[in-house]
């Protein structure tokens, strides 16, 4: 039986102006922003090479990731969930 997709991760949310400034304009659903901001980690080469869970963030990134220059792939989930908001409950 094929599982249904989780609702709650297709919502469109309204973005942070940080987090627009790193992959555009929304609203997005989560699985889109995450997508977009590995994209732009990706593209400008921001994984740590000696270790690949850890990003480095460039100037766009500092202000998602509470001004620290390094985080873990994981601690980005949740520091980029702040810059994300229900339009519904807002």
């Amino acid at each position: 039986m094929p599982r249904k997709a989780n609702p709650a991760l297709m919502k469109p949310l309204t973005l942070s102006p940080e987090l627009t400034a790193v992959i555009g304009a929304g609203p997005l659903a989560r699985g889109q922003v995450m997508k977009k901001l590995w994209e732009y980690i990706k593209g400008k080469d921001l994984q740590n090479p000696s270790n690949k869970r850890n990003i480095i963030a460039d100037e766009l990134l500092l202000p998602l990731f509470g001004g620290k220059k390094e985080v873990t792939m994981f601690e980005m989930t949740k520091l980029v969930s702040a810059h994300l908001t229900d339009p519904d409950k807002a």
